[in-house]
C-alpha cells in the first residue's frame, strides 16, 4: 500500500477550515521555535522511544510535517510499522507552506 500524502495547499485549507488536526512536526526543537503552524514538536530523534507514550488512538489520523518532507516520511513509515494506521506525510513539507503563504 502507498503511504499517504497531504500537500500544502490541502493542509491550509483544513487549518482555516478549523479542524482539529493531530499534526506531529519531526524537526528539532530550534527548527520549531524558528517557524511552526502548530501541532506537537517531537523531533525525528526521539520519535522511536515515544512511540508507545504519544497518546493518539491507532486509529486518528496522523499528519508528519518537517522541512522539506524527508524526515517526516521517514517518521510516518516509523508510525505505520508501530501500528498507526493513518499517517499521512506533508509533502514539500514546511518549505511549500511557506511558498503559499508569501
Amino acid at each position: 500500500m502507498q503511504p499517504q500524502q497531504i500537500n500544502a495547499a490541502e493542509l491550509l485549507a483544513r487549518i482555516t477550515r478549523g479542524e482539529q488536526l493531530h499534526l506531529i512536526d519531526v524537526r528539532e526543537a530550534i527548527e520549531y521555535q524558528t517557524f511552526n503552524i502548530g501541532g506537537v514538536n517531537i523531533p525525528l530523534s526521539t520519535l522511536a522511544d515515544k512511540l508507545n507514550n504519544l497518546g493518539y488512538n491507532k486509529t486518528d489520523e496522523l499528519i508528519v510535517i518537517c522541512k522539506v518532507g524527508l524526515r517526516s516520511e521517514t517518521a510516518q513509515t516509523l508510525l505505520l510499522q508501530s501500528g498507526y494506521q493513518n499517517v499521512k506525510n506533508l509533502t514539500g513539507g514546511l518549505i511549500a507552506i511557506q511558498k503559499i503563504r508569501h
